[in-house]
């Protein structure tokens, strides 16, 4: 446990430090976010905020699993391939996005693309289980990181509950090894600095390279410790928030342009009822740690 707090301070406090120079590049570089013209003023007044901000996070991350490797400790690698791959379709779709002034990789290409990445993630995480797990493991890397990637719509919102449910993975959950958790602390580390510039009013976004990195390296560490039943259960506002989104575009669908929600994903709801992004962010944190708590008295019950 000491070096699990350890690794979160270290890697919380390089972060820190970084973050501030780190910032002002991707301003320089005008790495400016592109807000979509459905969302409300509030949120057409961040346009502009600098984006990208989870390539730092999820640099160190990679540093912390390199170094635990390099330590002889095992089990770093799922999660690494995961933050890398998750990273690097992110920072396409993000650059894509500023270089063009379009939405990224068309929705189209998007999810094949996200599909065929999963697929050696998935494999890699397995490590020898049973060859049918296959499909429903690269399901769970994809929906994983596709639902990060929808609830990170509001400042400090997908930070924090990432950090709840990393953390729950890897300390509270049966079979990590010392390597992934190397990982996931780095990664909860990286966050909680992110989470000083991210907090309302945001200085910066984490982008999609930032989101889709946490989901698909969620994803590999439920799989490689043969949780991943557990998984919807640990993330389980990220999986309402992506529910709310499925059902509002199926009704939206079904009856000709009448909606279940005033806006999804849900957190946009709450928003246009009058909460305050700050009471939204505290609010689904608060329910994040529930159904932490929930997963890890299961595991318990279950031994």
């Amino acid at each position: 446990m000491l070096f699990d707090v350890g690794t979160v301070v270290i890697a919380a406090v390089l972060a820190w430090v970084l973050y501030p120079p780190f910032i002002r590049w991707l301003g320089a570089v005008r790495a400016g976010q592109v807000i979509q013209e459905e969302l409300p003023e509030s949120h057409q007044r961040k346009a502009g905020t600098p984006t990208g901000g989870g390539i730092l996070f999820v640099a160190v991350a990679i540093l912390g699993g390199l170094l635990a490797s390099l330590a002889g400790h095992s089990g770093a690698w799922p999660a690494l391939v995961a933050l890398v791959a998750g990273a690097a379709i992110g920072l396409f779709d993000d650059v894509s996005k500023l270089r063009r002034g379009s939405i990224g990789i068309p929705a189209r290409l998007k999810f094949p693309v996200q599909l065929v990445v999963a697929v050696p993630v998935a494999w890699i995480a397995l490590d020898g289980q049973p060859l049918w797990w296959l499909p429903v493991a690269v399901i769970a890397v994809v929906g994983t990181a596709n639902a990060v990637n929808i609830t990170d719509g509001m400042d400090g919102l997908a930070a924090g509950l990432s950090i709840i449910a990393v953390a729950t993975t890897v300390l509270f959950l049966p079979h990590a090894p010392a390597g992934e958790k190397a990982v996931g602390m780095a990664l909860c580390g990286g966050l909680a600095a992110f989470l000083v510039f991210n907090r309302h009013p945001a200085r910066v976004f984490m982008g999609d390279t930032g989101a889709l990195a946490i989901g698909f390296a969620l994803a590999a560490m439920a799989i490689q410790q043969r949780v991943i039943l557990l998984l919807p259960i640990v993330g389980l506002v990220f999986v309402l928030e992506t529910l709310s989104v499925i059902i509002q575009v199926a009704y939206f669908k079904a009856t000709g342009g009448k909606r279940v929600f005033p806006m999804t994903p849900i957190h946009y709801t709450f928003h246009h009822e009058g909460w305050s992004e700050n009471r939204i962010a505290l609010s689904f944190w608060a329910a994040g740690i529930v159904s932490a708590l929930v997963a890890v008295a299961l595991v318990k019950l279950t031994g």
